[in-house]
């Protein structure tokens, strides 16, 4: 060997190291995954279903961390500034779209905090009315509103979530005269409109499937582009006239801006190979979600979209959470 190439083989040696050390087998330690909302709602159900599955493939534990409140933006702030080597994982709802406009300061910004890794599942939100309305169709509904709009009010999940802002964007394109009543959720959005103490509501969809299987409350379309395969016989709002009003609650992932590219292909790959599994595919739909499983460059395309439509909505309507 010349003593160039040996030069060159003690430099090649020498630069490879940093490389190894860099790049160590992952995950190394448990994973957070940090869920901004309550235990016991769909993201954090759809979480621990991923949470669980991917334990098993990494032999890590991958362990669920509630941080509520703020409309998410306490626990998507924490994420935002964990140390970005792929233990933290960031599970999302529509808020993550919704809140950098919707709230003066979001400790957050939704393209350069975070790099995507998929839209795991979505479902649609549905517009009900009380069976003592007298409507049975939207076109119906919407003729009612407007000969007497005041006598109505619609229920909503809270002040910016998509179905409170599906409400709003409905109200400007059929020019109605009706006032948004936003709950703290959707568990008393659902029963104040199955109690009738409003008579419509635009909910995420889940929720009021027993209740319109029951007969309390009449499903009038849902904001999907699609009909919904839990309640085929009930139109879009595009079927009934109206385009563009697709909405829906999304289940999603991110990690923290500046992880690694390698874990970012590997925590997607590990996660599309989940969401393909039989057995988590119906626990999902028995959430009353459809999977997704876009890929992070789908779910990046998703959220710039997002992000400009809720935006015009939320500026249009002045609507806005100090």
């Amino acid at each position: 060997m010349t003593p160039l190439n040996r030069y060159l083989l003690v430099l090649s040696c020498a630069t490879a190291l940093p490389v190894l050390a860099a790049d160590p087998a992952y995950p190394s330690k448990p994973v957070r995954m940090i869920v901004p909302f309550a235990p016991g709602g769909s993201t954090d159900v759809i979480a621990r279903l991923i949470g669980q599955k991917l334990s098993e493939v990494w032999g890590q534990q991958v362990v669920v961390d509630n941080r509520a409140g703020a409309g998410g933006n306490i626990g998507m702030g924490l994420a935002a500034h964990a140390n970005p080597d792929g233990h933290t994982i960031l599970a999302v709802s529509s808020s993550y779209v919704v809140n950098p406009t919707l709230y003066s300061k979001a400790p957050y910004d939704p393209f350069r905090s975070f790099v995507p890794i998929t839209n795991a599942a979505a479902a649609p939100n549905v517009f009900t009315a009380h069976a003592s309305v007298p409507a049975k169709s939207m076109q119906e509904l919407i003729a009612l509103l407007k000969k007497d709009g005041k006598k109505f009010n619609i229920g909503t999940p809270g002040v910016g979530t998509t179905p409170d802002l599906s409400a709003e964007l409905f109200k400007m394109t059929a020019k109605l005269d009706i006032v948004r009543v936003p709950y703290s959720g959707a568990g008393p959005a659902v029963a104040a409109v199955a109690g009738n103490q409003v008579p419509i509501a635009c909910t995420v969809l889940p929720p009021v499937v027993p209740h319109i299987q029951a007969g309390r409350l009449r499903a009038l379309a849902v904001t999907a582009d699609k009909r919904s395969s839990t309640l085929p016989d009930v139109p879009t709002m595009a079927e009934v006239g109206f385009k563009g009003q697709e909405a829906d609650t999304l289940a999603g992932l991110l990690v923290p801006a500046g992880t690694p590219k390698p874990i970012i292909n590997r925590i997607s790959g590990e996660i599309q190979r989940i969401l393909a599994q039989p057995d988590i595919r119906e626990r999902i739909a028995g959430q009353g979600f459809d999977v997704i499983a876009s890929t992070p460059e789908q779910f990046a395309a998703q959220i710039r979209f997002e992000v400009e439509k809720w935006g015009k909505v939320i500026r249009s309507a002045g609507i806005r959470v100090d």
